[in-house]
């Protein structure tokens, strides 16, 4: 046997089979940085129109998780893909540094501000603290291949940034928004701050709750609103899971127009009366442990207004109000009332006249002036609270109940209300709830229900609580007048003068600064504020000082992207800021993504063992494995994430590796410059070829525009799986390996193979940046170390079929289909033993109609699409014992046996003319041809 190897075209490329991703995409990542490609691709983008993507800063504190990789990826996928659609699209990362996890960290080190260190220093060991976390963060956030104004971040920190904050918040008092009031607020015990409604995260909490009652001053005329004459002990009974607020109860609420029942029963104590919304009697009393009990009469909630009772055990009034938010879904009907513990309760001591008692200090402690239960902390005094109840013989209940509770996001201790002097921005005083929901209305939310989701937050939530009682933030520079509670008449000049120290000294000019240095003679009548402002109103105005004053960024920012729970974050507090100042939204887009999740949908925790850490990840499998595995999911809900679901996207990586190595390794030595066919030139399959290239292009630029990040993946998954590898790429293998180099042939499917890979690579550049740039180096033409896909746009070399290919897209399909269906019979064959390979057999196809139509236009060549040896198309009538299979609707016969014809020793093709050379006695004759001769001439395939 002769070594016919020589005469082959076979496939040879640097680019590797093995990726190696974790070793290598550090080298390309140096080789981006050493070239600076974030401010090459601004050069290469000058003059196009802006696309910018407005980051919602992570706060610098810890090591970034998957979360964060998840969010970090989605973003720069939209950037690139904006970026290669043409736009000069913009990122600048940024980070939210201010708050009290910070300040726990630092405390742990350095101790409490004030009294191991002074407040000065404490910020600036705070500051260095951030500093050095943005440092490990932006590594992290770079490794993962993300792109960006890395040299130059906003922080929420810098100076700058500080003083436009301060000036944003003189905007909004100018505007009228800006109140100080005394009312209930979110408190958190563990920061001892107010806390904003963005903090707060719920979580299941067993509490104690308890049934309390209270006892009319006047029975005799309370029993007559009940239509009773006679005289009998008499309560009405309240339910509630906070014991804690009982020593600050000063009322009883009922509904107006809900009927109550004067129930008589037996609760343990003898007999008795109780008042209880009629409906919730029956319910009551089993919960009660009641097997009787009677009627004795009724009336509406309105009739009990004003009807003065006994405080459970203080010998003071709680006064009977009315109040429509009562419910019967819970409790008794008849609801606890203490104004300095609730919004409802607050706002109906307001109408009743009820006064505060500043019963819990800031630490959660009850003040010295509270009876029985001073210096107690609030979450330890269930157990004497029930001891108190007893004596009183108040308690008629205890029981555990397990509800979801109010948490602080940052200490994750359960949260009190507690009415506390802040300062409030007013949702309704000048408007700004409902103007707000109208620009919410002109925005694109992705998914669509997020829209839904911030209108009901924003038409539901109180006024933001803007104050703090921390120090590591930004300063509220207000000036209080002792008196009156007026802020300064000069309050704007202030702030300004304040925001040009910060500009310059940042925040710690304030706290420098004295009374006299900025009121002069009127510091005597003035208290300068300590309280500084909400961390969310610092990433809230960002829009401020980035988007208005950036170079490069427009507002309002073209998209916001961030997690679910930033409806009532980032979202919130940007676009209530920016319309309180400027009247519309930051963003005309938000798009919105869920949590990161294990493969069993639980949250990741430590104590489970479930936690992927990226930076795991990417030691073992690479970035682009983390980056494939984000474009995979439909991130409008929870993303699923485990070691298995990251082992199958490897697959699918390699899936999309290899058919790119093939590609390349197929045009080894083609020259676009000289090699390149004009479309008319090539033949017909590799002009489909082209074409389904150009159809998967549009869908996967549609789908990065509608932000379908999983159809990108999955239309080119397909594409390598199907259309590619197999179809076309087995078929073409033939032409490629054997015919001549330089013929019209092989230079026709290379043509097509170079129009494909210079697609793919772009395509894939914003999800697999890493291996598109290693791609991109390899391909003919590509070569220029000063060069990166990351500067260019979708490529614009692909063409359609037009009327006068030999067949249009739908026959190929039918061709296409007809291929599947043979090759299941060829396969019948290789299992039974018949043959080894397709090309060891022979077929005969019978059909006819459009089957038989279409099929036809190949003649001869249908035998290499089919990749056998020989393939024959008969009309039905010649159909014999073949066996059938549909093929688009239509009927096809097969008849597949084994060749028995001498296979060729270079195609490995079984046919009659192998031996017809003497030079060549082991080769068929078009391999002759193709050896010695002119080469042969394929028409089609």
């Amino acid at each position: 046997m002769s070594n016919y190897k020589e005469t082959l075209n076979l496939p040879s490329t640097a680019f590797p089979m093995k990726a190696n991703l974790a070793q290598r995409e550090p080298d390309t990542l140096k080789r981006w940085y050493e070239m600076d490609i974030y401010a090459r691709m601004r050069e290469a983008a000058a003059g196009r129109e802006k696309f910018v993507l407005h980051d919602g800063p992570p706060y610098a504190n810890g090591t970034i998780h998957i979360g964060h990789a998840l969010n970090k990826v989605l973003k720069d996928i939209i950037v690139k893909c904006r970026q290669m659609e043409g736009f000069d699209a913009h990122y600048i990362p940024g980070w939210d540094c201010h708050g009290l996890p910070i300040e726990n960290q630092v405390e742990k080190k350095s101790g409490k501000p004030g009294v191991k260190i002074s407040e000065g220093d404490f910020r600036q060991r705070c500051r260095e603290f951030a500093e050095k976390q943005i440092d490990g963060q932006r590594e992290d956030f770079k490794r993962l291949g993300v792109f960006g104004d890395w040299d130059d971040p906003y922080l929420t920190m810098a100076y700058q940034n500080e003083a436009d904050s301060i000036r944003t918040l003189g905007r909004i008092v100018e505007k009228g928004h800006v109140y100080k009031g005394t009312k209930p607020v979110y408190w958190s015990v563990g920061a001892h701050s107010a806390l904003a409604e963005a903090e707060i995260e719920y979580h299941d909490k067993k509490s104690l709750a308890i049934d309390a009652r209270f006892a009319p001053l006047q029975p005799a005329e309370f029993l007559q609103r009940f239509g009773v004459a006679d005289a009998l002990p008499v309560s009405v009974v309240i339910w509630t899971t906070t014991p804690w607020t009982l020593p600050g109860n000063q009322a009883v609420a009922v509904h107006p127009e809900l009927e109550y029942a004067l129930v008589q029963c037996d609760v343990g104590a003898g007999d008795e009366c109780m008042v209880l919304a009629k409906d919730m009697v029956d319910g009551i009393m089993k919960r009660y442990g009641v097997d009787s009990h009677k009627i004795l009469g009724t009336c509406t909630g309105a009739a009990l207004e004003r009807i003065e009772l006994r405080h459970s055990f203080y010998d003071r009034v709680s006064l009977m109000v009315l109040g429509d938010y009562v419910t019967t879904e819970a409790g008794t009907g008849c609801v606890h009332t203490a104004p300095d513990h609730g919004v409802d309760d607050f706002n109906t001591g307001k109408k009743y006249g009820l006064d505060l008692l500043n019963n819990v200090d800031d630490n959660g402690v009850f003040q010295a002036h509270v009876e029985l239960f001073a210096g107690e902390h609030v979450h330890k005094v269930d157990d004497h609270m029930v001891e108190v109840l007893t004596e009183h013989n108040a308690l008629v209940k205890k029981a555990v109940f397990e509800h979801s509770y109010p948490f602080c996001w940052r200490t994750k201790t359960p949260i009190i209300f507690r009415a506390t002097p802040q300062w409030f921005i007013s949702m309704d005083k000048e408007g700004l709830r409902q103007q707000t929901i109208s620009e919410i209305q002109k925005v694109r939310w992705v998914p669509s229900w997020g829209q839904a989701r911030i209108e009901g937050m924003i038409e539901n939530r109180p006024d933001w609580c803007i104050s703090r009682q921390r120090y590591w933030g930004i300063p509220i520079p207000f000036f209080v007048h002792k008196e009156t509670g007026e802020l300064h008449p000069n309050t704007a000049d202030i702030i300004e003068t304040v925001a040009q120290h910060v500009e310059k000294s940042g925040i710690q000019a304030w706290f420098d600064l004295s009374a006299e240095d900025l009121i002069g003679d009127d510091a005597p009548q003035y208290d300068k504020s300590r309280d500084v402002l909400d961390v969310w109103f610092d990433s809230g105005t960002t829009w401020s000082h980035v988007l208005k004053k950036r170079e490069h960024q427009t507002y309002p920012a073209d998209m916001y992207l961030e997690g679910s729970d930033q409806h009532r974050g980032w979202f919130h507090s940007s676009i209530l800021t920016s319309v309180a100042v400027n009247g519309h939204a930051p963003y005309k887009q938000v798009l919105t993504h869920g949590y990161t999740v294990d493969g069993n949908g639980r949250k990741m925790s430590k104590s489970l063992g479930n936690v992927v850490a990226p930076q795991k990840v990417i030691k073992n499998l690479g970035a682009d494995i983390i980056r494939l595995w984000v474009s995979s999911n439909d991130y409008s809900g929870d993303v699923t994430v485990s070691d298995e679901i990251l082992r199958r996207t490897s697959d699918a990586y390699r899936r999309i590796r290899n058919t790119a190595r093939f590609l390349l390794a197929n045009i080894a030595g083609f020259d676009p410059e000289t090699d390149l066919l004009k479309p008319e030139e090539m033949l017909a399959l590799d002009r489909w070829a082209v074409d389904q290239a150009r159809q998967v292009q549009e869908d996967v630029a549609a789908a990065y525009l509608d932000y379908n990040f999983h159809v990108f993946y999955q239309r080119v998954h397909n594409f390598c799986a199907i259309e590619l590898g197999g179809f076309y790429l087995d078929i073409i293998k033939d032409r490629q390996y054997t015919t001549k180099a330089d013929s019209i042939a092989r230079r026709s499917t290379q043509t097509a193979m170079y129009h494909i890979v210079q697609a793919m690579v772009r395509w894939i550049a914003p999800v697999l940046s890493f291996t598109a740039e290693e791609l991109w180096q390899h391909i003919p033409g590509n070569g220029n170390a000063d060069d990166s896909v990351f500067l260019h746009t979708w490529y614009d070399g692909l063409f359609a079929l037009d009327d006068n290919d030999l067949l249009s897209d739908a026959e190929w399909q039918t061709v296409v289909e007809a291929r599947v269906a043979v090759a299941k019979e060829l396969e019948k064959l290789r299992v039974s033993g018949d043959i080894g390979s397709s090309l060891d057999a022979e077929v005969v196809l019978s059909c006819n109609g459009a089957l038989h139509a279409s099929l036809d236009k190949l003649q001869d060549e249908l035998r290499f699409v089919l990749i056998t040896s020989y393939a024959a198309l008969t009309d039905v009538a010649d159909r014999g014992d073949a066996m059938e299979a549909d093929v688009g609707g239509h009927t096809l016969w097969i008849d597949a046996k084994a060749c028995a014809h001498t296979k060729c020793v270079r195609c490995w093709h079984h046919r009659e003319d192998v031996g017809i050379s003497v030079a060549h006695p082991e080769l068929c004759g078009r391999c002759v041809s193709n050896v010695e001769g002119d080469g042969e001439q394929r028409r089609f395939a």
